[in-house]
């Protein structure tokens, strides 16, 4: 047991680890470290580190280039960020972790274990998980006291907010914490007053992908209507289909089925349309194509939004000058 054998302190979080060096866990890496703090970062596979460290370049390329920040800073942030497969040497003194593997409850659990394995005493554990509650994982640690959810919003340099929920013996010391470092990095912390499944936001925007997707897999509209009436409607420059591809339709997947084991009910099953495009490979802007073709997708195009590719008024306009 590599803990210290000091009482555990929350005043103050001055060192970050995040799990997982994926789509979410490399710009939370990136965001804090942004912000000043040192941050490790842990993954399995040294393709994703590769590809993390790569992003990050690229991100801070382009804000050097728009002079949001100089060589120098960029220079820091890459410095700050500690890559590594090695979960025990990376996140032996550490004060919050950060967990943003894949949607699965046993994978959670099994990284949980092994957190409170290796991590010092003080350290709090946090899920950004989308869709799992902290109670879920609390007791696969012997310190459900400073384990809770944390879940960011992609891209977090745009969505700066972060919900808090708490699980069944979550201390009010931790949230006060976590919430102190989300408002040090510029996020703004949105507290969950009671457990929830989706927390805060998600459950309003579960409750749009599901109907997007049913009417679309029931044959009600397209793909490209139901977007074009989001767009235009809420002035928005992508719809709900275009979000679910930068998601990741894997990851889509993984959370309505979660909403679908805990309810039961036929409503919240997988629509086929998404269960085939997962089984296609077809799983957005990772792979190239999704409801979309990337890197290039339709709705960047002025006319499509129009519809004028295909101007269902055309027939209608000729019908009514022949009568």
């Amino acid at each position: 047991m590599n803990r210290t054998a000091r009482a555990p302190d929350l005043a103050r979080i001055a060192t970050v680890g995040v799990v997982g060096a994926g789509f979410m866990g490399a710009q939370l890496a990136l965001h804090i470290a942004t912000r000043g703090y040192p941050v490790a970062v842990v993954d399995q596979s040294m393709d994703a580190l590769r590809r993390m460290r790569r992003g990050h370049e690229e991100e801070l390329d382009r804000h050097l280039a728009a002079e949001a920040l100089s060589a120098t800073e960029r220079t820091a942030v890459l410095e700050r960020i500690r890559a590594s497969s090695d979960l025990a040497a990376s996140f032996g003194n550490v004060d919050l972790v950060i967990e943003a593997v894949p949607e699965r409850l046993d994978l959670k659990r099994a990284v949980f274990e092994e957190l409170d394995r290796v991590c010092p005493s003080r350290t709090i554990l946090a899920t950004n998980s989308s869709s799992i509650r902290i109670s879920h994982l609390e007791d696969a640690t012997g310190r459900p006291d400073r384990v809770l959810n944390a879940h960011f919003y992609p891209p977090v340099w745009q969505r700066p907010m972060v919900e808090l929920m708490r699980g069944s013996a979550t201390s009010d010391e931790t949230v006060r914490c976590v919430g102190r470092f989300a408002r040090s990095v510029g996020l703004t912390p949105l507290m969950v007053r009671k457990e929830s499944t989706g927390f805060l936001f998600n459950r309003v925007w579960r409750a749009i992908k599901r109907e997007t997707l049913h009417l679309v897999d029931e044959g009600v509209a397209s793909v490209d209507d139901v977007d074009r009436a989001w767009m235009i409607c809420w002035e928005m420059p992508i719809g709900p289909f275009g979000v679910m591809d930068v998601i990741g339709l894997d990851v889509v997947l993984d959370i309505e089925q979660v909403y679908y084991a805990e309810s039961g009910d036929p409503r919240d099953a997988p629509p086929r349309l998404l269960i085939d495009k997962v089984a296609a490979g077809e799983l957005g802007v990772k792979a190239g194509r999704g409801f979309y073709r990337y890197p290039h997708p339709a709705y960047q195009d002025p006319a499509w939004r129009l519809g004028e590719a295909d101007d269902v008024t055309a027939d209608v306009t000729q019908e009514g000058a022949d009568q």
